[in-house]
């Protein structure tokens, strides 16, 4: 493997489109192998003894050990262990006959034929999906959907495989539904989508047996060109939201501040006791000087001059 190889493996094996997917288990785990044996071959060891004395070590108990192991394997192999969370459906000559389990079952050998099925709640991967939005948008979505078999003899009679069935059918769903929405509906009401393409799977899969316990989605990716420009929508829409709260923060301030004043102005001592603490929240700091002028001339000047009294006996000087 060259350096160019090896580096266009890396760039894959990072690519955000191969992604590792949990595979659930598939099929029926025999639990009744070592049971069918154990009772196979303690009878065909008493039966090869038998033979033995019965025909005196003559090599004729040879084949009828060998027969009657035979007819016994037969017989034994009817036998079949279901576990508790497993039912077996027994097909009788192609025909629906029971549903058995779980525990130890018997079937006819070479006549019936059981199919087993978990009743416990499956989990199924659906595939990414590539959907349209209805402001054309394009997206893609990973989900799971839970579900769980209510009714085996309809989930086997019903439906050819009721896995595939219900995944196909929910990747539909899926489309149907997102595809009415619009983007910003698909980012905050997920909640919502969940619940809606699980009631519109659950209305046709209980025909075939099984219940829908929940749709989760997993992942919405978006265009990148499309993630920036939200990006600086939500960075503008933030910058907004900080201005006007400064707006009013300014207001609320600048009506306090008249509030203020105007008690203030109704209160002899308070502009002086304000005063007395700006001066001494300026500190012991030697940097800072201070004038102090006293305002009782301050408010004996205003007077003055409200009232016009100075500035009326001055005469401009005589011109020579």
């Amino acid at each position: 493997m060259d350096l160019k190889d090896f580096v266009s493996g890396q760039i894959q094996k990072s690519t955000p489109s191969n992604r590792q997917y949990a595979e659930p288990i598939q099929g029926h785990v025999s639990l009744g192998q070592a049971l069918r044996f154990v009772i196979w071959v303690i009878p065909a060891l008493i039966l090869g003894v038998l033979f033995y004395m019965m025909f005196q070590g003559k090599v004729f108990w040879i084949p009828a050990t060998v027969i009657s192991a035979f007819l016994i394997m037969i017989v034994v192999s009817g036998i079949r262990v279901a576990a508790q969370w497993e039912r077996g459906v027994v097909l009788r000559l192609g025909k629906f006959q029971d549903v058995k389990g779980p525990g130890i079952l018997y079937i006819i050998p070479i006549i019936d034929y059981v199919y087993f099925i978990d009743t416990r709640t499956l989990a199924l991967n659906i595939p990414r999906q590539k959907v349209i939005t209805r402001d054309n948008v394009p997206a893609e979505i990973d989900s799971v959907l839970f579900f769980m078999v209510m009714d085996p003899e309809k989930a086997i009679t019903k439906i050819q495989d009721f896995r595939f069935a219900v995944a196909q059918y929910a990747q539909a769903a899926l489309r149907d539904v997102v595809g009415g929405l619009s983007l910003d509906d698909l980012l905050t009401e997920r909640e919502h989508i969940q619940k809606q393409i699980g009631i519109i799977v659950e209305e046709r899969i209980k025909e075939w047996g099984m219940h829908v316990d929940s749709i989760r989605l997993q992942d919405i990716d978006l265009p990148e060109d499309l993630k920036k420009m939200m990006s600086r929508q939500a960075s503008a829409e933030r910058e907004k939201r900080a201005t006007i709260t400064k707006a009013e923060g300014d207001k609320m301030a600048a009506v306090n501040l008249a509030e203020a004043a105007r008690i203030m102005a109704t209160s002899p001592g308070a502009m002086q006791l304000r005063s007395l603490q700006t001066i001494d929240g300026l500190g012991p700091s030697s940097s800072n000087t201070v004038v102090l002028y006293p305002t009782q001339i301050m408010e004996m000047t205003a007077a003055m001059l409200s009232k016009g009294t100075i500035g009326k006996d001055i005469t401009p000087p005589p011109q020579s």
